[in-house]
């Protein structure tokens, strides 16, 4: 039985054992959880490693020829559970009741969407370590010019940059480098601010990443004088998690006189 990687699905089957080796063992158990969540198994590649440490592990993949494959390849494996469906689409309050850490080789076409999600259930999973596109792990540490997916995630989690993976470890080798990430729950338990408002305002002020502040918040009908502070001459992508927290609670209020 052979399985194709799919060009729709974004898949690149990774070949070298090695790789899986050592994207299992970055798997540290932050807060003691013992389900991890496998995104996109394919052939089991990294499924095999992650098998030998001591936690139950759920595979869910949306691929009709990798499901076959893998209850044929694990069968009367007890502490493993295949589920055939789409990520982006599981309740991950039905999968475990408590903790639940996640990983994978995450499809790059859909990688934002999947930490998208993630960060709906961000109290329970305190741990995610997955491969992704070089360019976006490096965006999500903050190497590079950072974006509302890294504010976001920097809300609740630090991110650390693991290792590097080259093209000729896939099959089929994808045209960009790729990168090994670890997200790790941290201790804030609320923003300090309005959560919607907060994102709202962060997506306003990445409007034009090349304007300033000043520019782009232009459209929320601020005071002139608020914003004719020399602050609002930084672009969006020189603020942190606490500096948007502060400005949502300052417009926040602005608004309320």
């Amino acid at each position: 039985m052979k399985v194709t990687p799919k060009k729709h699905l974004g898949q690149h089957f990774l070949t070298d054992s090695t790789i899986s080796a050592r994207i299992a063992d970055s798997i540290q158990g932050h807060m003691g959880y013992k389900h991890l969540l496998e995104i996109g198994p394919g052939t089991g590649a990294l499924t095999d490693f992650l098998l030998k440490g001591d936690k139950k592990i759920t595979a869910i993949e949306i691929d009709n020829e990798s499901i076959p494959f893998l209850h044929s390849r694990y069968k009367g494996q007890e502490n493993l559970t295949i589920i055939h469906g789409d990520f982006l689409q599981t309740d991950l309050n039905t999968v475990e009741e408590n903790l639940l850490g996640v990983t994978g080789n995450f499809p790059y076409n859909i990688s934002s969407q999947i930490f998208f999600h993630i960060l709906e259930y961000r109290d329970k999973v305190p741990e995610v370590v997955c491969m992704l596109q070089k360019e976006v792990a490096e965006r999500m540490v903050g190497e590079k010019d950072n974006g509302i997916l890294t504010i976001l995630l920097h809300a609740w989690y630090s991110i650390e940059y693991l290792f590097t993976v080259p093209q000729y470890v896939f099959d089929p080798p994808p045209k960009v480098m790729s990168a090994v990430i670890r997200l790790k729950r941290n201790d804030r338990k609320k923003l300090g601010c309005n959560e919607k408002q907060f994102k709202a305002l962060i997506k306003v002020a990445y409007h034009n990443r090349r304007k300033t502040l000043r520019n782009n918040l232009k459209s929320l009908n601020l005071p002139t004088e608020y914003l004719a502070n020399e602050y609002f001459t930084k672009r969006a992508e020189e603020l942190g998690v606490d500096e948007f927290v502060k400005l949502t609670n300052e417009i926040e209020e602005l608004k309320r006189k």
